[in-house]
């Protein structure tokens, strides 16, 4: 699968004297974390498919400093942030799509006031434009009829207002959309945000993620839709928990989309 994958970087494309359309911003999970590099192939599919000229950073994109501005380190963050927009502004960057709600956010509210200034897309509102421009079509395939819920994000949902976006493109795979009684802006968070994800859990009866695996299975989905990678940490944790991973999957928005199609 690797060598179909074509992941041209910033500096390739620079030397070739090229700018490309959008610079996928892949982030910390999407880099190292295993389950999430699998996000990140079902999304470069997806824009080789729709030729979508694009490139990464590769080793000079670094953490935008969210988690350390969450745990309250401004300093570090302010370190972070800065070191990446230097990198950016040099390449001229205007527009940047993640698949990370929490780098999304970050370099969409955060990184202005430090003098990195972009067009900043999540990858299921660039998706949503692909199939919009008429760019990317998908058939129902092998979700049709399936029945699927939507878990929001907080950095996507709540922070951004950004909800129909995800919802539009399960639709267009002909599946059967399930909400969870607290859904949009009611929807509960996974429990990563806030760089929880990253310390043990504070004294308590239940862990979040396992409250929130249970709102979905009382949708009794097929798939559990996320589109964030710690959602589905989370989320995969609590499916698990429950022993429920023969019956329910839990897969990213582009995982849907690429998987469709094999992409």
């Amino acid at each position: 699968m690797l060598e179909e994958l074509k992941v041209p970087t910033m500096a390739e494309m620079m030397a070739q004297g090229k700018q490309p359309e959008v610079l996928f911003w892949v982030g910390c999970s999407g880099s190292f974390d295993d389950r999430a590099k699998r996000i990140t192939k079902a999304f470069v599919r997806i824009l080789n498919r729709a030729k979508v000229d694009f490139a990464v950073l590769g080793t000079e994109e670094s953490c935008t400093g969210d988690p350390a501005k969450r745990a309250g380190n401004e300093f570090l963050f302010q370190m972070q942030a800065m070191m990446n927009i230097e990198v950016m502004n040099a390449y001229e960057v205007k527009k940047i799509v993640t698949a990370c709600p929490h780098c999304f956010n970050t370099i969409k509210n955060e990184y202005p006031e430090l003098g990195g200034k972009y067009e900043v897309m999540h990858h299921t509102e660039f998706l949503k434009s692909l199939f919009d421009d008429k760019r990317l079509v998908v058939e129902g395939g092998q979700f049709k009829g399936k029945k699927i819920t939507f878990h929001d994000p907080c950095y996507l949902g709540r922070a951004n207002n950004i909800y129909e976006a995800p919802r539009e493109l399960i639709e267009k795979l002909d599946a059967e959309l399930v909400e969870m009684k607290r859904s949009r802006a009611n929807g509960l968070c996974c429990g990563a945000g806030g760089a929880q994800m990253f310390k043990d859990a504070e004294p308590g009866t239940k862990e979040i993620n396992i409250e929130r695996t249970e709102d979905a299975l009382e949708t009794k989905p097929d798939v559990i839709a996320a589109g964030c990678p710690f959602c589905n940490t989370m989320l995969t944790d609590g499916i698990k928990n429950k022993e429920k991973e023969a019956d329910v999957k839990v897969l990213d928005i582009a995982e849907l989309i690429a998987n469709a199609q094999d992409l």
